[in-house]
């Protein structure tokens, strides 16, 4: 790696500036041979789950298996506790900084690191907040620094991420920084609406477009005139209805199901995923034009387990609401329980850490939280893997055995998984339905289409 590989300048306000050379990951061996990616951003991901930069089929590869990150010294490779592990020239490594033209294997794939001769500016801003999210990693500053730009625009931003991470945060802090701010922000839930009626919820209907149809309605786009619609889980829009929203993106004009007359739009979009859209667009589940027309400003929000020294920061804010809540006003966290809380792999993200602070600043007897309210012993990501693949080996075999198709097979276990779901939840809120979207992290919108699609009452869950 040259000298100048990398530099870092410091500007006013805490800012900084990472100028970086871009560089190629190039699969040289393996199932994805001839597969690359190119890279310009301070941190990419390999793994086989599709949120990676770098995606690959080969069963040896972990979800998220390694990551490289660009700091002062050059271009950081990570093994992120991976089962089978990385290598280079045959030994096993926990972390190594690259060289142009360095080999490194991950399970049976082999990866080429390659420097280019461009170069890049990353800038990372000099706050810890921007509206609701917090952080002082260089992951998420490098984030508020993208926000901080395109938030007073009119740009399309997708917002990329697990679940947890921060996503609908991230929407309402673009919203309350644009020059929107003024007018609606409009949330639709892709996942939580049935097919047959997203169409509606998007574009609107006249009375009689459908059975049901007793009067017309407003849809988001109308809606949020004026103002932003933020479109959560863009991933699980229907392919049949992905050309209709393509038109209304460009055409900047609606047509209400059942009417003949079209409607000007003023709203400005953001979309939010938890899948990798790029990797599916290259399996058919996504148009590549709508992609491209939503991937104007991409923003992925990192696990909280890829950068546990934003976990302190977390906490404190947490701890704070929490103590106001409750009016204890005097829990606080010892230096040992926040060393644990930092080794935590977090599945559940930033939701999951909010969750246990307030669970236990309840239950706690003394001053200080405890992590014995929280399960630190959780397997690893590929054993979590098996597990659940072990849990849906018996629909798979009825599957098989009764020759149902992949895409009917796949429907029914999802239906399972949501009614068992929503069932156990509603039973523990006591059918408190508000209770429960904030549980899961979705809007009471949403929670109440899935009981509809479901058809789940309080008699059928037992409920008084």
């Amino acid at each position: 790696m040259s000298d100048d590989a990398t530099r870092t300048i410091f500007l006013e306000g805490g800012d900084e500036q990472l100028e970086l050379q871009r560089y190629r990951l190039r699969v040289i061996d393996g199932v994805d041979k001839g597969t690359e990616v190119s890279c310009e951003s301070a941190r990419a991901t390999v793994g086989s789950s599709p949120t990676n930069d770098l995606v690959l089929d080969d069963p040896a590869v972990s979800r998220v298996h390694a990551t490289i990150e660009v700091d002062d010294d050059g271009y950081l490779l990570t093994d992120r506790s991976s089962k089978n592990g990385t290598f280079l020239d045959g030994l096993r490594l926990r972390q190594i900084y690259l060289d142009d033209g360095t080999e490194f294997r991950l399970g049976n794939t082999t990866i080429r690191f390659e420097l280019s001769d461009e170069t890049t500016e990353v800038q990372f801003s000099g706050r810890e907040r921007f509206g609701g999210l917090l952080g002082k990693s260089r992951e998420m500053r490098q984030i508020f620094a993208i926000l901080e730009r395109v938030a007073p625009t009119d740009a399309t931003v997708l917002v990329e991420g697990e679940s947890g991470t921060g996503k609908e945060l991230a929407a309402d802090a673009i919203h309350q920084h644009s020059d929107r701010s003024d007018g609606p922000l409009v949330v639709l839930d892709c996942s939580a609406i049935p097919a047959d009626l997203i169409e509606s919820e998007l574009f609107g209907h006249v009375k009689g477009a459908f059975t049901g149809a007793t009067g017309s309605r407003k849809g988001a786009f109308e809606s949020a005139r004026g103002g932003t619609l933020f479109l959560d889980e863009l991933g699980e829009l229907s392919i049949d209805l992905q050309p209709k929203l393509l038109r209304a993106l460009e055409k900047q004009q609606i047509k209400p199901v059942g009417s003949n007359k079209t409607i000007d739009t003023d709203v400005r979009i953001i979309a939010a995923t938890n899948r990798n859209l790029f990797h599916e667009v290259r399996e058919g589940n996504f148009r590549e034009d709508l992609y491209y027309r939503f991937a104007v400003i991409r923003v992925q929000l990192p696990p909280l387990r890829d950068r546990p020294d934003d976990i302190p920061l977390l906490v404190e804010h947490f701890l704070r609401q929490a103590n106001e809540r409750t009016g204890r006003g005097d829990v606080e966290v010892s230096y040992r329980t926040m060393e644990k809380l930092k080794r935590h792999r977090w599945p559940g993200n930033v939701r999951e850490l909010k969750n246990f602070v307030e669970r236990a600043v309840l239950l706690t007897q003394g001053d200080n939280i405890e992590t014995r309210f929280l399960n630190l012993d959780q397997p690893d990501t590929a054993d979590a893997d098996e597990a659940r693949h072990d849990s849906a080996l018996p629909l798979v075999d009825t599957a098989l055995a009764e020759g149902i198709p992949f895409k009917d097979a796949k429907n029914r276990l999802v239906e399972t998984f949501e009614e068992e779901y929503w069932s156990r939840l509603l039973e523990r809120t006591d059918g408190n339905v508000s209770k429960a979207a904030r549980i899961a992290g979705v809007h009471r919108k949403s929670v109440e289409y899935i009981l509809k699609k479901l058809d789940l009452s309080r008699e059928d869950l037992g409920i008084q």
